[in-house]
């Protein structure tokens, strides 16, 4: 376990950094901090190496939101590799690949134009992908190799039925021998010895054993590959058929009248059937002509007749739409003919029905209720539940017309798709194909600009709040009343110090000096300096304070809180390194808070100021 902290002492990051730069000599004494961190941005001016909190700037955007926005797109882009999008391998794609660029909208139009330019700053980040392995082409040796092989194996499959056979043939040529000669003895058996005879062998009658000898004999022909005798069975005719068709009713007795009646229903169903079948035939026979038709057709020009089929399938679908439109709403306002569609026929049948019922109970609703004693008031309820509508025609000619040029279609046209297939999916239907190189690689090409650019313009993550261009020039502006001349206030904007991770970003210095010079007057000079170590300068600044002799006079501890309370502690500062080593008055670049295992309120001296 760590031992308590005694002693402590706060600062300014940001101002930290500046105080580091200027004693290497990268930065003036008058100048902009411009620090874009982790989650927020800041702008701070130093005069005469003195940080003026009162004129900084803040805008919520930093590292953290480049970075998820990068991985909010590219998880778009690619949802099925979410996964391989981590939070570390984006941050590493982030600083890896992405630049800010001069002119974001030139930019974005050279991507739109997929231009070579753009192909070129397109990045390719190649997943882990295992190639499906692809089989060579067998040779002439290995060929003969299977089919001998595969021979030898047919042999022996064969041989191995062969003798399967033959055993069951000799096995039921065992058993008819058996049978038989079971037949024979009992020849010479009385019969009233023949169940007493029969108790031994399993058998109940002399029956029993012929249809067991008809069975093993049909069994026994099949095995052998021979056909069954079939007797054929003479066709009888209606006469002979139906005997009391033609006999008068008044010649026949009640059972032979009903007899009579059930023959004559058997009759026409008969023919009924027979009707049916006559006319499947035709059709059949109709169809196979019509198919022979088509096929002569296609072979003397297929183009031609795929055309005609497809202007055919055009014209019948929209006829069937029509049909079914027509059946649905009625023609709407264009109903010339004065006919009605079938559901404005089921509303003026509901209203009918509605004014019957109305009628009725008017009528009954007078003194006693006798509804129902007369025939009239029942034929009421049939008039009610009639529908006053034709009934549902089935599939007419032009469906079944539609259904076989479609048929059609499916055979010859690999590219067609019925309406009613692409209607319930929606597009047409995914066809499978291997997975290639291809679907296992992420292009990272306008997110590479797209994603830094919000730290000049955060609304396009919804952030209303300003750039960092913006955010110096507010803060100049609310620095100039302080200012003693123009030339202090130039001298500003020719020190402006970058710092923080996401200034690694290529061209930020470029955007940021253009930015700048675009709201500044004319003439002004604009240097735009980057930190030696942008990302552990901050540390190295306080580290650098922490190692001077004036450290311990700017500390405090919980004894100095308790002895002076908090007000003193809320006007507590320390003094800036160069500062504090020329024995100047104290101003500082510091705010207090709590420490380790104090409770203190948490409290600031200067102003983060939103823009």
């Amino acid at each position: 376990m760590a031992p308590p902290i005694s002693e402590l002492a706060f600062g300014v990051d940001v101002a930290f950094s500046y105080k580091y730069n200027q004693q290497l000599g990268i930065c003036n004494g008058n100048g902009l901090a411009v620090c874009s961190g982790f989650t927020t941005s800041h702008v701070i001016p130093f005069i005469n190496g003195e940080p003026v909190y009162e004129a900084c700037c803040r805008t919520n955007v930093g590292g953290y939101h480049v970075t998820d926005y990068l991985k909010q797109l590219l998880s778009l882009k690619y949802p099925h590799h979410m996964q391989r999008l981590t939070w570390e391998k984006v941050e590493d794609l982030k600083m890896e690949h992405c630049y800010i660029t001069q002119d974001y909208a030139s930019e974005v139009r050279l991507f739109q134009k997929g231009t070579k330019e753009a192909e070129e700053k397109t990045r390719c980040w190649q997943l882990p992908w295992t190639p499906t392995p692809v089989e060579e082409p067998p040779s002439e040796e290995e060929i003969a190799r299977k089919a001998a092989l595969k021979e030898r194996q047919g042999q022996r499959l064969r041989e191995m039925a062969e003798a399967k056979r033959s055993s069951k043939i000799n096995e039921l040529e065992n058993e008819l021998k058996g049978l038989e000669f079971l037949i024979q003895q009992l020849r010479h058996v009385n019969e009233n010895d023949i169940p007493a005879f029969l108790a031994e062998t399993g058998y109940v009658s002399k029956q029993e054993i012929e249809s067991a000898i008809i069975k093993t004999s049909q069994s026994l022909r099949k095995a052998k590959g021979e056909q069954d005798e079939i007797e054929e069975k003479p066709e009888i005719s209606n006469s002979e058929k139906y005997t009391l068709i033609d006999i008068p009713d008044n010649m026949l007795t009640p059972e032979q009248v009903k007899e009579k009646k059930r023959q004559l229903f058997l009759k026409t169903t008969s023919e009924g059937r027979q009707r049916a079948k006559q006319k499947r035939f035709e059709e059949e026979l109709e169809r196979e002509r019509r198919n022979k038709e088509d096929e002569q057709r296609r072979l003397e020009n297929p183009e031609l007749y795929m055309e005609q089929l497809r202007v055919k399938y055009k014209d019948l679908s929209e006829k069937v739409e029509q049909r079914k439109r027509l059946k649905t709403n009625g023609n709407e306002n264009n109903n010339v003919s004065g006919g009605v569609g079938r559901g404005e026929r089921l509303n003026a049948a509901q209203k009918e029905r509605m004014r019957l019922l109305t009628t009725a109970a008017f009528d009954r609703g007078k003194g006693e209720d006798t509804f129902g004693i007369k025939d009239e008031d029942w034929q009421l309820y049939k008039k009610m539940s009639k529908d006053n509508d034709d009934e549902d025609e089935g599939p007419n000619e032009d469906e079944a017309e539609l259904a076989r040029v479609a048929s059609k279609l499916r055979e010859i046209d690999p590219s067609f798709f019925p309406k009613s297939d692409a209607s319930s999916s929606g597009t047409e239907p995914s066809r499978f194909h291997p997975l290639t190189k291809e679907d296992f690689q992420i292009l990272i090409g306008v997110e590479r600009f797209r994603c830094p650019e919000i730290l000049f313009h955060p609304n396009l993550i919804g952030i209303e709040q300003v750039g960092l261009d913006e955010m110096a020039g507010v803060s100049i502006q609310r620095l100039q009343p302080k200012s003693q001349s123009l030339e202090e206030s130039n001298s500003l904007t020719n020190s402006i110090l970058i710092t923080g991770g996401s200034c690694l970003f290529p061209g930020i210095s470029e955007r940021l000096e253009a930015g700048i010079r675009m709201i500044r007057p004319s003439g002004t000079p604009i240097r735009v300096l980057i930190a030696s170590d942008a990302v552990f300068d901050a540390w190295l600044g306080a580290a650098s304070f922490a190692s001077t002799m004036h450290f311990q006079r700017q500390v405090f501890n919980k004894t100095d809180y308790y002895e002076k309370g908090e007000d003193w502690l809320r006007r507590y500062q320390l003094k800036c390194m160069s500062l504090a080593r020329h024995g100047r008055r104290k101003t500082g670049f510091g705010t207090s808070t709590k420490g380790s295992n104090w409770n203190w309120n948490r409290n600031r001296n200067h102003k983060n100021i939103r823009i």
